[in-house]
């Protein structure tokens, strides 16, 4: 099939089509048709969303610069439903046991079955070290500077 083919195909399919294009119908249509990823945590069933939502991105931006505990809820709401964040952190959640989750959570949705509970602990590990290893603001500051010693000029110019 060449590039021309393709285009006679595209051209067919846009003379089949009349009216309004619907995206409501056409995504429930591909969202019925891709395979989701389940889960269980704390006894609970969770079926992850057949591709990552864009509020889950945007929230996922503002958490990183965020302490704000509203902010994770409103994440996580996206994924899990309402109220999770505070279930989870009554049953003993860890920050490290989110960022697995989150990860294997990430990574499934956009492929399912792709990546082990295994796997994501081991990215969280990474991702944890790479943050250790680049001093903060504070410990750059408190470090001395080393400062180069310059010649003395006499003034004059060779």
């Amino acid at each position: 099939m060449s590039e021309h083919d393709l285009d006679l195909d595209d051209e067919q399919q846009l003379a089949d089509a009349e009216g309004t294009a619907d995206f409501d119908a056409f995504f429930a249509e591909e969202s019925a048709t891709r395979p989701r990823q389940s889960l269980t945590l704390y006894g609970t069933g969770y079926q992850l969303p057949e591709s990552l939502p864009l509020m889950f991105t945007l929230q996922m931006e503002r958490v990183q610069h965020s302490s704000d505990a509203d902010d994770v809820r409103k994440m996580l709401a996206t994924l899990y439903g309402a109220d999770v964040l505070d279930t989870w952190a009554e049953r003993g959640m860890t920050d490290r046991q989110l960022g697995v989750v989150l990860i294997y959570s990430a990574a499934n949705i956009r492929r399912p079955g792709s990546c082990t509970m295994q796997r994501a602990a081991q990215l969280y590990e990474r991702q944890e070290a790479g943050k250790a290893a680049a001093p903060n603001r504070a410990q750059r500051r408190a470090t001395p500077k080393k400062t180069k010693k310059k010649g003395r000029s006499s003034g004059t110019r060779s």
